[in-house]
């Protein structure tokens, strides 16, 4: 996820254009059914994503095992799992890692050089549980819904998440 300055919302959170269009060539998949073995051309002409950028995602997809391939004439991509178990949350960490609006978060690997006198010190891992957990809730299936126009699915839902010891929740439209 990325944080975009100059929105008209001023800065939001924002998933990669790599990460969005796997979510897009997941739900496609799932769409063309669970048997279905589709090449990165189809599913690029389906999507009206450039073809490059669909083998590219379906190479990270198939690396982190969410979808398998099939060789042969009638060969492709299909998915690893029913699109009820998959969330969003799985396709996200597949194409970025692990969900954090800050990069110092815990198990981090790299510290941080102010993690000694950082006021807000382990003050993010509770959003990012917050966030992660959202996505969790979020399945292929739910993206699935019919569409009136590209990004506006007619069913919605709103997913609610309590921050951990704290007395506020965040909301998520879904």
């Amino acid at each position: 996820m990325v944080l975009v300055e100059g929105h008209p919302f001023k800065q939001m959170l924002k998933l990669g254009k790599l990460t969005d269009y796997a979510i897009v060539v997941m739900v496609q998949l799932a769409r063309e059914g669970e048997n279905a073995a589709r090449s990165a051309s189809h599913l690029a002409d389906k999507t009206a994503l450039p073809e490059p950028t669909v083998a590219k995602v379906l190479k990270t997809l198939l690396k982190e095992n969410l979808v398998s391939s099939v060789r042969g004439a009638q060969g492709g991509y299909k998915l690893a799992r029913d699109p009820v178990a998959l969330s969003v949350c799985d396709i996200v960490e597949a194409m970025d890692g692990p969900i954090a609006i800050v990069s110092c978060i815990e198990g981090n690997d790299d510290p941080c050089p102010a993690e000694t006198r950082c006021p807000t010190k382990g003050k993010w891992d509770p959003v990012n549980r917050a966030i992660r957990g959202a996505l969790q809730e979020l399945s292929l299936a739910d993206m699935m819904g019919a569409q009136t126009g590209c990004g506006t699915a007619t069913r919605t839902s709103l997913v609610q998440v309590r921050l951990p010891e704290q007395k506020s929740s965040v909301m998520v439209k879904a």
